[in-house]
């Protein structure tokens, strides 16, 4: 669902077209025979479609998208009901995992990383260890097109962006928007090719450790 201009939309968690459940999942993805089939499951089981946490409820999907996309302006988007890298369904212990893809929020939040950088630099900031190893966490994140402000230390997060992003999810949170009384988190892609590649990266490593776990098995 992109806007006329096509500068962004709103993606939550991992979508389905339609009902899958986990076992058939993992063995679809097992089965993949080259790239343009592993291209095609991607985007077909992961990026498109509503949210199982949404299923049967379009209305109050359409209202948490747009709540959302008001928020940040951009336009609003796009899941399965569990984690195939954990083997885990969805509970109540789950979070509600959001993707913005838009370019101008991106480079909009890179101007407070900037400046923060540069402190950094110029020995205005002090930062303990932990902290810096989180922040090269998030540049590295960073460097694929995936801005994640949760990596932030707490000497960057107690400023402009906390009020800006944190304060904004937590107020959607716990029974308090559409979606119910889960936490929602969120982070910011670059573009939607950089959501793709991404996904497309995990879904290729999951697929070889099933493969090799199938010949694991197979020979035991």
């Amino acid at each position: 669902f992109y806007s006329a201009d096509s500068e962004g939309y709103i993606e939550l968690g991992r979508p389905c077209i339609e009902w899958i459940t986990m076992d058939d999942f993992l063995n679809q993805l097992a089965e993949l025979a080259d790239e343009e089939s592993l291209l095609d499951f991607c985007r077909r089981r992961t990026l498109h479609g509503t949210p199982a946490v949404f299923q049967g409820n379009e209305d109050a999907y359409y209202s948490f998208r747009k709540r959302i996309a008001d928020k940040f302006q951009i336009t609003g988007s796009a899941k399965l009901g569990f984690s195939p890298h954990k083997r885990k369904l969805f509970d109540l212990d789950s979070d509600i995992d959001i993707a913005l893809i838009s370019s101008t929020l991106y480079d909009r939040m890179m101007d407070f990383i900037h400046d923060y950088q540069m402190e950094l630099r110029d020995n205005r900031k002090a930062v303990s260890f932990d902290e810096i190893r989180r922040y090269h966490k998030f540049l590295e994140y960073s460097a694929i097109g995936w801005m994640r402000p949760d990596l932030l230390p707490t000497s960057f997060r107690v400023k402009t962006l906390k009020i800006e992003w944190f304060a904004f999810f937590d107020s959607i949170s716990h029974g308090r928007s559409e979606v119910g009384n889960y936490k929602v988190t969120a982070g910011a892609f670059k573009s939607y090719g950089h959501l793709e590649r991404y996904t497309i990266s995990g879904l290729r490593s999951l697929k070889t450790n099933l493969q090799i776990g199938a010949l694991y098995a197979a020979t035991n």
